[in-house]
């Protein structure tokens, strides 16, 4: 049987459609269809049916995908094999981070990359979602998070700490918050959705303001600071975002720190074009430590009179400290 034939196969059966697979495999809606059909036709039994939801797998397919999936796990092994051997400094290197992921860092280490080796072209797949390195969707990996399976190899680069934030503006309107005795009364938070845990440093401000009102949950950080540039309310930014933009940091308890790791696969960690993408980031990481830790701002106290008569001990992210 076909290869091809079969991955496509297993894509339509992980999607569900044939619209979503193509995509996955980067082919034509019809090509999909035409090797389904092709595949069931050698194979002589119907592998999956269409239904109002989409395709569904018969008695015959959920057999075959166990097997189609073994054949699909030696044949990512032998890819990686091959191209853990491959010693050019040319070629495209997949990196995926996080949508909003320091861009001001980011972009910088890139640029350097790009000077320094003109053949390594970088994909940049800017998304929320967890692609997996074994599968080949991504070479490296630039998470939040420690890294979980035996065949992932990650080093941390970097700590991301955060710090609550607000405009001039809304300040101004209701002063600086008292933690902890105040509870956050009078004052509104941005929040996120997801209630899960998934975001410590949210959870702490909700924790540390049970008293504030909630003016806005959103998952995108790029939101929040916008939120919070528009003064809807005080946001949890890690400071490398909030550097430059024009907001006040405000005095608070610590708050939750997430580490930075680097990933991929351990079967590509020899790669030399992978290897120099991975070690102009780690090194760009390493020296914005400083931003990503807030050094260069300060933040602003409560007073007992209003903000708009203290503004001048507060520092405004990007400034000079004093």
């Amino acid at each position: 049987m076909d290869w091809d034939d079969l991955r496509s196969f297993l894509a339509i059966a992980r999607e569900g459609t044939l619209s979503a697979a193509a995509r996955r495999l980067g082919v034509r809606q019809s090509t999909m269809g035409r090797r389904l059909a092709a595949l069931e036709a050698r194979a002589g039994v119907r592998l999956l049916e269409r239904t109002p939801r989409g395709f569904r797998l018969t008695a015959a397919g959920e057999a075959a995908r166990a097997e189609v999936e073994r054949m699909e796990t030696a044949a990512l092994a032998a890819e990686r094999a091959v191209s853990g051997r491959d010693v050019r400094l040319e070629g495209t290197v997949r990196l995926t981070t996080v949508s909003d992921f320091a861009p001001s860092v980011l972009m910088p280490a890139l640029a350097d990359l790009a000077d320094r080796y003109p053949g390594i072209v970088v994909e940049l797949i800017a998304d929320d979602r967890t692609l997996s390195l074994a599968a080949r969707e991504a070479d490296l990996a630039l998470r939040l998070a420690r890294p979980r399976g035996q065949s992932l190899r990650g080093r941390r680069i970097g700590t991301v700490s955060f710090g609550l934030y607000a405009s001039e503006t809304y300040l101004a309107a209701r002063s600086v918050p008292a933690w902890p005795g105040s509870q956050g009364e009078g004052h509104r938070l941005i929040l996120s959705r997801d209630e899960t845990g998934a975001y410590p440093e949210l959870d702490a401000l909700a924790a540390m303001a049970p008293k504030a009102a909630v003016a806005l949950r959103t998952d995108s950080r790029v939101s929040q600071l916008a939120a919070a540039r528009a003064g809807l309310g005080i946001a949890v930014l890690g400071h490398h975002v909030a550097a430059g933009a024009g907001l006040t940091r405000i005095d608070s308890p610590p708050l939750p720190e997430r580490e930075i790791w680097l990933v991929q696969h351990e079967d590509t960690r020899d790669v030399p074009r992978i290897r120099a993408v991975a070690d102009a980031l780690a090194a760009r990481m390493r020296a914005a430590e400083p931003v990503f830790a807030g050094l260069d701002q300060a933040p602003a106290s409560p007073e007992p009179t209003s903000f708009a008569g203290s503004q001048s001990r507060s520092n405004v992210a990007g400034s000079t400290p004093p």
